[in-house]
């Protein structure tokens, strides 16, 4: 007994660590570059307007920080149309630095990961990069998806898949890292690895059975079985589906407007919320509401604490400042 209360005396320890880290904007892990602003952007199909500068056609990865009543929303775009948007390395090298860059950008309040390509969100691992590889260098890679789509699970700031078309493989694995799914009907989703007498190699064993349950992600994956959006909504694989529009991004539309809807909240709180529910789901309910009452004595004294309680008093929108 004593030693349990111990051992649950270090993870409060830990977790409030965690949670004074996502409280202070400017927190870095040790080795962590500065956020790069102003990086190459893309124009998005939006209702009228689009939001960012323009990105050169041969970049594989679009950053765009949207800008207007969308501030503080940042988009990465898949943008490897040649390969369905395939995971390589390049691709892959290019996602690991955006992630490091915006997880200690204050300024970013949500990131959604779409597809510049019609009819694809990302087809997985690029087989034709893989088959050229040898075999140290497919676990090697292998490694490296899964550290990359860890990387992503592990930014402190609400995530969307935004899935207008085919998600596979480590498509899919992608998509499962992300806080919240939106899927177009017509969209196509599975984790189909074992049709090549391998496994999912980038989390999608543990975060399938955690999204919808032990018994059918066994099922699915066993089966190596493709969903659409609406199966993929019925079993709680997404959030959200909705019908695909003639621009082909029905799924980022509505992504953006849910984007949208977690701006006007407390940006410390949004960080520290994540990270206690993130952490929670790993741990039985006593432990769970341990780090909850750590994660919440981090909000206390922040600014932004006591400008939501002016705002409400003096009833007007909050301004806050992530501080």
């Amino acid at each position: 007994m004593a030693a349990a209360l111990r051992g649950l005396g270090l993870l409060q320890g830990r977790v409030r660590l965690a949670a004074a880290a996502a409280a202070t904007s400017s927190f870095r892990w040790p080795g962590q570059r500065a956020p790069v602003r102003g990086g190459a952007a893309a124009a998005v199909p939006s209702a009228g307007k689009s939001y960012g500068s323009e990105a050169k056609e041969e970049e594989e990865l679009r950053i765009r920080y949207l800008d207007d009543e969308h501030k503080g929303i940042v988009v990465l775009g898949l943008n490897r149309s040649h390969a369905k948007n395939a995971l390589s390395k390049n691709l892959l090298k290019m996602m690991s630095k955006a992630v490091d860059a915006l997880k200690s950008d204050k300024k970013v309040r949500t990131v959604i990961f779409r597809s510049e390509v019609p009819g694809i969100f990302c087809a997985g691992a690029d087989l034709k990069e893989r088959a050229k590889m040898h075999s140290s260098e497919v676990s090697s890679f292998v490694s490296k998806t899964r550290a990359t789509i860890n990387e992503m699970a592990n930014l402190p700031v609400p995530t969307i898949a935004a899935i207008d078309g085919a998600a596979l493989g480590g498509g899919l694995e992608l998509a499962l890292a992300c806080d919240i799914r939106v899927a177009a009907s017509s969209a196509k989703m599975g984790l189909v690895e074992t049709k090549l007498a391998i496994i999912p190699g980038a989390g999608g064993t543990q975060r399938l059975p955690r999204t919808i349950g032990v018994s059918l992600a066994k099922e699915l994956i066993f089966s190596a079985r493709i969903v659409d959006g609406e199966e993929a909504k019925s079993i709680g694989l997404i959030s959200h589906v909705v019908e695909q529009n003639e621009a082909g991004d029905a799924a980022y539309r509505r992504a953006l407007a849910l984007a949208k809807e977690f701006l006007p909240q407390g940006p410390v709180a949004m960080r520290v919320a994540k990270l206690a529910i993130n952490q929670g789901m790993e741990v039985d309910l006593v432990t769970g509401l341990a780090i909850e009452e750590a994660c919440y004595a981090q909000t206390i004294p922040t600014k932004d604490r006591i400008e939501g309680l002016l705002a409400f008093k003096e009833k007007r929108p909050p301004r806050y400042k992530g501080e």
